[in-house]
């Protein structure tokens, strides 16, 4: 009886870990959004943009910014400095939309576009993540497949940023969009499964899931639904 019941309480404990990490995710989660916004508005205003001028030059310093951030968030994944860090890069994130959100208000319809673009992320997060968090079902299995084809979307995305072809950019962003989704699954359930115990890291990891499903779905609804004035 005591082995039995040893055993529920350490079941009990780590089922409370999981729960809180994944709360603590979810509210760093919002307080990330702050920065983005501000970022945004702000990259608005200077046209803020690391790829013009040369694109090549542009990519080696979105490069080097963005994983300098990313190593000192998993540095410091324990301490209030990865909370800073985390908060600091969602900003710098806010400010590469710049350039796209004013691409999007250009359009007659531009500010909605922005809306149905950010609302319909939140549809799919909230939706995804409730399947996630509620099933019993363990997603990891996917890690491999969904790691393989981030890596081709990465190269077709940068082929493009030379290239230019309109059909290929509209096939990566749908395609990065049913990426971005199906690791939406894959990380909360990590949480759920105690795959991920790090709510600064798990944070990292969903954040760029939507900031990616975000930019490619208003990338799609402005080609496919934008109103020229």
């Amino acid at each position: 009886m005591e082995g039995n019941y040893q055993v529920i309480r350490d079941s009990t404990v780590v089922v409370g870990q999981q729960n809180r990490v994944l709360r603590n995710t979810y509210a760093l989660l919002a307080l990330s959004m702050v920065p983005t916004v501000l970022g945004a508005l702000i990259g608005v205003q200077l046209n803020f943009s690391f790829l013009a001028g040369s694109p090549i030059l542009g990519l080696l310093l979105f490069i080097g910014v963005s994983w300098g951030l990313i190593w000192g968030i998993q540095r410091n994944k324990d301490s209030g400095v990865g909370v800073m860090l985390l908060l600091g890069f969602t900003f710098f994130m806010g400010l590469l939309l710049g350039p796209l959100l004013q691409v999007a208000l250009h359009f007659a319809n531009g500010g909605r576009l922005i809306a149905l673009a950010a609302g319909g992320t939140g549809a799919i997060f909230f939706g995804l993540a409730g399947i996630a968090s509620s099933t019993q079902r363990d997603f990891s299995g996917l890690g491999k497949f969904l790691f393989a084809g981030l890596i081709l979307l990465v190269v077709a995305s940068i082929a493009n940023i030379f290239f230019h072809i309109p059909a290929l950019s509209l096939a990566v962003s749908a395609i990065a969009i049913v990426i971005f989704s199906a690791y939406i699954l894959f990380d909360i359930n990590r949480i759920v499964h105690g795959g991920e115990t790090n709510y600064v890291v798990a944070t990292l990891s969903v954040y760029l899931d939507i900031y990616n499903i975000f930019v490619n779905l208003l990338n799609l609804l402005m080609a496919f639904a934008g109103e020229r004035d």
